[in-house]
């Protein structure tokens, strides 16, 4: 079964780090990409349209060998959805290939959509409503 989702590209990616000033110096001072939000929480910059955030790291949280989105790293992947129905179609389809996902949620950071799921190594990914 083929969900085949119909998508613009990329929404954003979130990363982790230990040291927002490190990582401030090194994408905004070094490599000179635009601070697109700076707040206790987020840090995030403009790759041409594609929104970069970083959020704090949690070098300990327990897990060992299996992703977690609170170590050093990747976040989340997310994937831009056209519409709210065709988040809702996707969330329906991931639910009925019994991908674990959490249906439609609303965004607590700004006012859109999204799904998220997990692929098989545990990676978080989003369908994000752009």
């Amino acid at each position: 079964m083929s969900i085949q989702p119909k998508t613009k590209g990329l929404a954003h990616v979130a990363l982790r780090t230990t040291d927002f000033a490190r990582a401030k110096a090194f994408y905004h001072d070094l490599l000179g990409l635009p601070i697109a939000l700076e707040t206790p929480e987020i840090l995030g910059f403009l790759v041409g349209s594609t929104f970069i955030g970083f959020k704090q790291a949690a070098p300990t949280y327990p897990g060992g060998g299996t992703f977690t989105p609170f170590n050093v790293g990747l976040d989340h992947i997310a994937i831009a959805c056209e519409d709210e129905a065709e988040l809702h179609r996707v969330a329906d389809a991931l639910q009925a290939a019994g991908v674990e996902n959490t249906g439609v949620k609303a965004d607590t950071v700004q006012p859109v959509k999204y799904v998220a799921f997990k692929d098989p190594d545990r990676i978080s990914w989003e369908f994000y409503m752009v």
